[in-house]
């Protein structure tokens, strides 16, 4: 099964001292078997570089454009990077349609098309009420695992 990992996983997993870094490096190791595969999107590995980079007083991590590649290198080595396609945008046009989708929770619709676009109907998340208005997606919550 394949399992697309949020960027609060991804990043929650790197940042050693946040509260929740066990339960997410735990559920990526539960993941991470020889039947599963732990994909990110494109989207998600620029989300995790600009939280690397942005200042801490803003909610970042306050790292080095330097810092930030070698944590993106070790991110893309150790999960499968969906590729890109028009057809995830045509599918993100449907669903923002579809479900009234406006502001910031656009960008998750854009991670829900590119899972529908590649088969993927479970995301790996802390935030499931980003992903409770599509039906077709099952929230696996590393709180619950």
């Amino acid at each position: 099964m394949d399992v697309l990992a949020d960027t609060n996983i991804i990043l929650r997993r790197i940042h050693r001292t946040h509260p929740q870094h066990r339960q997410a490096r735990e559920a990526i190791t539960k993941y991470s078997r020889p039947e599963n595969r732990v994909c990110v999107t494109s989207q998600i590995l620029v989300e995790l570089w600009a939280v690397c980079t942005r200042p801490i007083e803003n909610n970042g991590l306050g790292l080095t454009p330097a810092q930030a590649n070698r944590i993106v290198g070790r991110v893309e080595a150790s999960v499968f990077r969906l590729p890109d396609s028009d057809n995830v945008y045509a599918e993100w046009r449907r669903l923002v349609v579809a479900h009234g989708v406006s502001g910031k929770k656009t960008h998750h619709a854009r991670l829900v098309a590119a899972m529908s676009v590649h088969g993927i109907s479970h995301i790996l998340t802390f935030n499931k009420d980003d992903f409770a208005r599509y039906p077709a997606i099952t929230v696996l919550d590393p709180t619950k695992l």
